[in-house]
């Protein structure tokens, strides 16, 4: 090889790995903006959450932030008692009240007298208002994203009950290991009928047994418990079924054994020999009978009313030479293999759609976390931090996919939020409600001790979500 051409190539090298990497940062960082974008303004509607109604019940707030200022503010100003600012940490976001143990820890302010401004100082029910401000205004973010998205954009699904033949389980190990088989059609996830087909997923996740047609008889399987951890264990195959679909020819290439059979791209195979095949993955065995011969096949093509046969010449590999292909749902719909389901909202007709599917989030989430704290599912091995969240955004800007996911993680910041756990709303809240209860107030100390648990809690979620999705950044 010559020092030109060895230069030459890898020049040719270096310039496709540096396209490719730009590429790569190019993705990353719309995936960042929208990350970014998504967060702030779900935090600063979180903190007026809390803001709005202490400012109601003229209760004292001494700062509103978005992110950790720890040290030093990227900006802020001070507008009447309130400074407004941005901090450098985007950890998260704050409002600081006067008179409450918080994430600041202010025991000097505490340990003077109780003034009529303060946070301690207002009625249990007024402070129970203040608390569940942010995880109320987060849920209803995201009902009214879910209403603008009915409205905007309408609602398209594939039925689950029209998908013909039932279900392809392009992975078997690990269909087998749940149960399904290709051919077996999904009905019901515990009990509940499945109506869209892109469901069968989250619902298999979320369940404990599921319902399915086989060969004409209804069968109940148990969906075991590991199930989730299998997933995350494969997570390249997680997603290891889809509707079937024909054999469709997409190329033939010129080196095929069959490059002058007459087979066009686009056919779909309809038959080899005398087996009919209606569907993609009833090929493979069909074709083996016939592995070193010459073979009849019948192929269907777009606008042509009859059925065409061809010979072609099976390889002793039993291989056929073409590049199979997929079509389109739509190509499938028009076809009869399944039905696509479009529904337009008016903008009445979008506010119950929206509030029933905020509703239904919320309770598939809430079904997830129970998964998530039950060791014996593994789920918690699929637990992500701030990288996980980013990557739920598309690496494309679209606005639709955008909405989506931020009413997605609104309301799971609504749910983790309300969690009983000391440091977060959840844990003021049920301080609160002791207190309502036995009409006995928490002492400060108490509170303290509380909110520093609280702290350590969170950290160790922390570094535990984040070290996950390093582990898998650097092992997966």
């Amino acid at each position: 090889m010559s020092a030109y051409y060895k230069g030459t190539k890898q020049s040719e090298f270096f310039r496709s790995l540096s396209v490719t990497l730009c590429l790569i940062l190019q993705n990353m960082s719309v995936q960042i903006i929208q990350f970014i974008l998504s967060l702030s303004l779900l935090i600063v509607l979180h903190e007026l959450g809390h803001f709005i109604p202490a400012r109601i019940f003229k209760t004292r707030v001494e700062k509103f932030y978005l992110f950790f200022d720890i040290k030093y503010s990227l900006f802020k100003k001070k507008i009447g008692d309130t400074v407004y600012g941005i901090g450098w940490l985007p950890l998260g976001g704050y409002v600081k009240i006067a008179g409450m143990i918080d994430e600041s820890m202010d025991k000097e302010q505490l340990a003077k007298p109780p003034q009529p401004w303060e946070f301690r100082s207002k009625p249990a029910w007024q402070r129970l208002i203040i608390m569940l401000g942010g995880v109320t205004v987060n849920f209803i973010l995201a009902v009214i994203i879910y209403i603008g998205l009915s409205f905007a954009y309408g609602d398209q699904y594939i039925k689950n009950d029209s998908v013909q033949g039932g279900v392809w389980v392009v992975e078997e190990e690990i269909g087998s290991s749940v149960g399904v088989q290709t051919g077996d059609k999904i009905i019901a996830v515990d009990g509940k009928p499945i109506e869209r087909f892109s469901a069968i997923f989250l619902e298999l996740i979320n369940g404990n047994e599921f319902t399915i047609e086989r060969d004409g008889e209804l069968l109940t399987l148990p969906i075991p418990v590991d199930f989730i951890a299998t997933l995350i264990d494969e997570e390249d195959k997680a997603r290891f079924l889809t509707y079937r679909m024909p054999f469709v020819v997409a190329d033939i290439p010129e080196d095929s054994q069959n490059a002058t059979s007459g087979l066009k791209s686009k056919d779909i195979i309809t038959r080899i020999g005398t087996t009919p095949i209606n569907y993609y993955d009833e090929a493979k065995e069909a074709i083996q009978q016939y592995t070193g011969q010459e073979v009849e096949i019948a192929v269907r093509r777009k606008d042509e009313a009859f059925e065409t046969n061809l010979r072609i010449t099976v390889s002793d590999s039993a291989t056929i030479g073409v590049q199979p292909g997929a079509l389109s749902v739509l190509d499938l719909d028009e076809l009869g293999y399944l039905s696509i389901e479009t529904k337009e909202y008016g903008f009445f007709e979008a506010i119950p759609a929206g509030i029933s599917r905020g509703v239904t989030t919320l309770g598939s989430y809430v079904k997830q976390f129970k998964k998530i704290i039950n060791p014996a599912t593994g789920a918690y091995k699929g637990v992500g931090g701030f990288a996980a969240i980013g990557s739920m955004f598309p690496d494309q800007w679209d606005w639709q996919a955008f909405w989506s996911t931020t009413a997605l993680i609104s309301i799971i910041l609504a749910f983790m939020n309300i969690l009983p756990i000391p440091a977060l709303d959840g844990g003021h809240v049920m301080f609160l409600l002791y207190e309502m209860i036995s009409g006995r107030k928490p002492s400060e100390k108490v509170l303290e001790y509380g909110q520093l648990i609280g702290f350590a809690i969170l950290l160790t979620l922390v570094v535990f979500a984040n070290g996950n999705d390093l582990f898998r950044f650097l092992f997966k």
